[in-house]
C-alpha cells in the first residue's frame, strides 16, 4: 500500500470467483466498507448488467466499469469487489494499482461453471 490514507482492498478475478462473498465477509472482518463495482453501476443506471452490455455493448459498459472503478479506488478504507473483465481497461488497472492491494481470487473452471450456469443477471 502506497499510504495509510488509501488502506484499500481490491479484489479481482473471473466470473464466480467469489469476489462479493469474499469481499463482504473481508470488510466485516477489518471493519471496512464494502463496494461491488458491479452493483454500483447498476445502482447508479438503474439497469441491470446484461441490459448495459445489450443497448452499449462491452466498450459501453467498460467506460462505465473505468469510471466507477477509479471514482470509487480514491475512497479510503474499502474492499471492492470488481467485475470479472473490469482489468481490461488501462485506467481502471491504474486506479487499482495505485490505491490499494489487489488480490487475485482464483477458481476453478468447475466451480465457476457451477457458480454461474444459472445466473441469468450476469453477460
Amino acid at each position: 500500500m502506497k499510504t495509510e490514507k488509501h488502506r484499500n482492498i481490491f479484489l479481482i478475478g473471473p466470473m464466480g470467483a467469489g469476489k462479493s462473498s469474499v469481499g463482504k465477509a473481508l470488510a466485516a472482518q477489518l471493519g471496512m466498507s464494502f463496494y461491488d463495482s458491479d452493483e454500483e453501476i447498476e445502482k447508479r443506471t438503474g439497469v441491470d448488467m446484461g441490459w448495459i452490455f445489450d443497448v452499449e455493448g462491452e466498450e459501453g459498459f467498460r467506460k462505465r466499469e473505468a469510471a466507477v472503478i477509479a471514482e470509487l479506488a480514491k475512497l479510503s478504507n474499502i474492499v471492492l469487489a470488481t467485475g470479472g473483465g473490469s482489468i481490461v481497461t488501462l485506467e481502471a488497472q491504474e486506479a487499482l494499482r495505485h490505491n490499494g492491494v489487489i488480490i487475485y481470487l482464483n477458481v476453478s473452471l468447475n466451480l465457476q461453471h457451477n457458480r454461474t450456469v444459472n445466473e441469468s443477471r450476469r453477460p
